[in-house]
């Protein structure tokens, strides 16, 4: 009878990593726990400082303003306007306001490690077996360490988001550096244009576009990943589908549903829009 090998204890592993920085730097955790929390608070009272009609007529015309298209700026104004008629007007602001604060975060990282990739070799080939790493693990295994840091809530949502939805930012970052065509840099080399010079005049306003797409990509995973993120307290429009579900309620349930569905598509075609005008 063959002998069973043994098993790579990489759970045990992970766990006591887990374990030991928990208890080590429970005051890192602590602040930026306090931070986090503070922000997303600040976002979502400054939302609901406001009537409902009012910052709909606001982000219709802030949809046209961004986008340039009056079917987006009507789409938006109806799609809120039916979310408040639903009654789910303060889900919707709340999921708003973890969506923007991930995203904010999760660019502000990754448009610096996407530029430093492609900019030098060596942290390329380190970096993307990470993003393929982070990319294809479940969505749901983030949550397990996020509550092991912070517990329940909106901060531990806010983090699981931040690494889920951060891969887009910095491939396409590296993505739209790398394409610029190489006449164009080797003409600006010949005019002695320094490396700094030629990120910011030259490189980074090629690739706009292409980071705008990564951007584009980072707001709908946030979008999808804060609906998850309210298995682990974080309320909003995930909040009401999980209710739905534990209730089985599937009209309560479709209408939370709709409300994620329109929100959605008002971020992703204003931010398409965007990342076509600056063709």
């Amino acid at each position: 009878m063959d002998m069973p090998l043994p098993k790579i204890p990489i759970g045990t592993w992970i766990e006591n990593t887990i374990s030991w920085l928990t208890t080590n730097f429970s005051f890192i955790t602590k602040t930026i726990s306090g931070i986090t929390e503070t922000g997303i608070d600040a976002f979502i009272a400054g939302l609901m400082f406001f009537p409902p009609w009012l910052l709909i007529i606001a982000f219709a015309l802030l949809a046209w303003f961004l986008s340039k298209s009056r079917n987006i700026a009507l789409f938006t104004l109806l799609g809120l306007l039916l979310i408040w008629n639903l009654g789910l007007w303060a889900a919707t602001m709340s999921t708003i306001s973890l969506v923007l604060f991930s995203t904010i975060i999760a660019v502000a990282i990754g448009i610096p490690l996407g530029i430093v990739a492609a900019l030098y070799e060596s942290f390329y080939k380190i970096i993307m077996p990470i993003l393929d790493f982070m990319q294809t693990m479940p969505a749901f295994v983030y949550l397990i360490p996020a509550i092991w840091f912070f517990g329940l809530g909106a901060v531990p949502a806010t983090f699981a988001t931040v690494v889920f939805a951060m891969p887009p930012a910095i491939r396409l970052t590296t993505l739209g550096i790398r394409q610029v065509p190489k006449d164009l840099i080797e003409a600006a080399d010949a005019f002695g244009s320094t490396k700094m010079q030629k990120l910011f005049k030259l490189q980074l306003p090629l690739a706009t576009q292409t980071i705008m797409a990564g951007i584009n990509q980072t707001i709908m995973l946030s979008l999808s990943m804060v609906v998850i993120a309210a298995m682990i307290g974080a309320k909003g429009l995930g909040g009401e589908v999980w209710k739905a579900i534990q209730r089985l309620k599937i009209g309560m349930g479709f209408e939370a549903g709709l409300g994620v569905v329109i929100v959605a598509i008002i971020l992703d075609r204003i931010t398409q829009k965007i990342a076509g005008n600056k063709k």
